[in-house]
């Protein structure tokens, strides 16, 4: 299992046209892929409403989990993919 937290940046924070890109980059990887806010709060990266429920924003912290065959590669593709897009 793979982990990294990430300070939201974008202004608007995980709103539908990023949460859109997130969940087409999540569904690239077989691996199960979670978003977390707070302790609480949990959602698959592969599914647009359940991303855009966490309503994550800006300075908030997201926590993404990452496990599965491809773990390795798929939480180096959504760390470069919250860094370019969030």
């Amino acid at each position: 299992m793979k982990t990294f937290t990430y300070e939201i940046r974008d202004p608007d924070g995980i709103h539908a046209r990023p949460a859109g890109l997130l969940v087409k980059q999540a569904a690239q990887y077989e691996s199960t892929i979670k978003i977390s806010k707070g302790e609480s709060r949990t959602a698959d990266a592969k599914k647009i409403f359940s991303v855009m429920s966490l309503a994550v924003k800006q300075g908030e912290t997201a926590v993404v989990t990452v496990e599965g065959a491809d773990e390795e590669k798929a939480a180096e593709g959504m760390k470069n993919f919250f860094e370019q897009n969030l």
